[in-house]
């Protein structure tokens, strides 16, 4: 054991970082029970798209060890990837729902954004775009992609309901309705879990509020506690790449590359800088990261997922200790061994009080780069906010993208600013215009 435990010091640089296995290990843990409500959130999602829900449980959980160990092995970081959420919203309910896409030619959009992620990664092409792109715009797609994400969970648990005088408002059976009433318990204790710090705050809000609703009988009791995992066959790689290059797909594709992109991009950096691995404002070892979240993203569009990514909920790892690729490592291992706890996951899912919370809370973090905007310099706030707020009210995360790179440019240029605007941007100012105008809204 203790030549083992050597070889992986050695293999992982324990030393250089001033870390040791018991330490990775807790870290790997640690940000696995922080993310793992992933493994509920996303097959209840892409259920919703008519996908066979065992299926993408099982691509979820191996796509997201996949993805994960690559980033330890490869990279030597400890940080964890599984499906985007957003992405998988996106997905859903922009792409085949709304857009009426079968979700078969969305994973093919999925699979060929995620080809040319990886070519813009060989070519270092991925870096100069994310170089080019306003700071303002990088904080607004995260805000609002979060808001979008909470509306979602609001929508589906029945908290807001339609209206015909105001489009939306509070549902008037909200205290008569238990489904009801176990969210509003759910979305509270998950507060207050994150307020005190509690590592896994999210997982361990919906796991207390499925066993409330089991005792009044809003939640099923599960059969057992373990299984053989289910089939991945109705997903496994039933990817249409041909219909993905449809010319009204082509947006689909680029909205899944640009919000990866953005999400990436601020999920590095913010993992990086916590975890002191910067050095002159650069990463170390980029390229493989970059490489291996390509990779990735490849894989979960085979298995049957949405877009596979970086995820922000490595820093609790880091802030257990994790330093090195060891903490990914004990991470994998866990999607693994999710994989034989089934039917909890199916149970947990099956009620939108359980994993709405889990949507609602995941959009406050994300809506919180909102602070990061200029918000005193009102050619950079205007877009930023347009950005953000069109998403949920036009419920599609393409539609708000389009919006503020279409509205920055204008403003800058009136601002006198123009100059300070990378071509790159009004090139898809303009792209975006031509967009409304010959193939109406995205």
């Amino acid at each position: 054991m203790s030549k083992l435990t050597d070889k992986l010091a050695n293999y992982f640089e324990f030393a250089k970082h001033g870390t040791n296995l018991r330490t990775e290990a807790l870290a790997g843990m640690t940000t696995f029970f922080a993310m793992a409500y992933i493994l509920i959130v996303n097959p209840g999602i892409l259920k919703e798209a008519g996908m066979d829900f065992g299926a993408v449980f099982v691509a979820t959980a191996v796509a997201s060890a996949l993805g994960t160990l690559l980033m330890g092995l490869i990279a030597n970081y400890p940080i964890a990837l599984a499906p985007g959420m957003g992405l998988n919203a996106y997905f859903t309910y922009v792409v085949v729902l709304n857009m009426q896409v079968p979700w078969q030619t969305a994973l093919g959009a999925v699979f060929v954004s995620s080809i040319i992620f990886f070519l813009l990664t060989v070519t270092k092409v991925r870096e100069l775009i994310i170089n080019t792109i306003p700071q303002g715009l990088k904080y607004a797609v995260s805000a609002g992609i979060g808001i979008f994400i909470a509306f979602i969970g609001l929508k589906n648990s029945g908290l807001i309901v339609a209206n015909e005088a105001t489009y939306v408002a509070l549902n008037p059976d909200l205290t008569s309705k238990p489904e009801l009433l176990l969210t509003v318990f759910g979305l509270i204790l998950i507060v207050i879990l994150m307020v005190r710090k509690v590592r896994g705050a999210i997982f361990i809000g919906m796991i207390a509020t499925a066993v409330l609703g089991m005792i009044i009988g809003v939640v099923q009791v599960p059969d057992s506690l373990f299984s053989l995992p289910p089939s991945i066959e109705p997903t496994f790689l039933k990817l249409d790449i041909i219909s993905a290059f449809d010319m009204g797909v082509i947006t689909i594709i680029f909205a899944f590359l640009f919000v990866d992109l953005f999400d990436n991009a601020g999920t590095l950096v913010g993992v990086a800088n916590q975890a002191g691995f910067l050095k002159d404002n650069k990463l170390p070892r980029a390229g493989k990261v970059l490489m291996t979240d390509s990779i990735a993203a490849t894989s979960g569009s085979l298995l049957g997922t949405s877009t596979v990514t970086s995820y922000v909920e490595s820093t609790a790892g880091v802030a257990s200790g994790g330093r090195t690729g060891m903490a990914s490592v004990v991470t994998a291992f866990l999607f693994v061994l999710s994989l034989f706890f089934f039917p909890i996951v199916e149970t947990l899912a099956a009620v939108s009080a359980v994993t709405a919370p889990a949507l609602i809370i995941v959009g406050v973090l994300m809506a919180s780069s909102l602070k990061e905007i200029k918000w005193d310099d009102f050619s950079e706030a205007a877009p930023a906010f347009l950005t953000a707020i069109m998403m949920p009210l036009t419920f599609s995360i393409a539609t708000g993208i389009a919006i503020g790179f279409i509205v920055y440019p204008l403003a800058k240029l009136f601002a006198g600013e123009g100059k300070k605007v990378h071509p790159i941007v009004y090139i898809l100012g303009v792209l975006f215009v031509a967009r409304f105008v010959f193939l109406g809204a995205i």
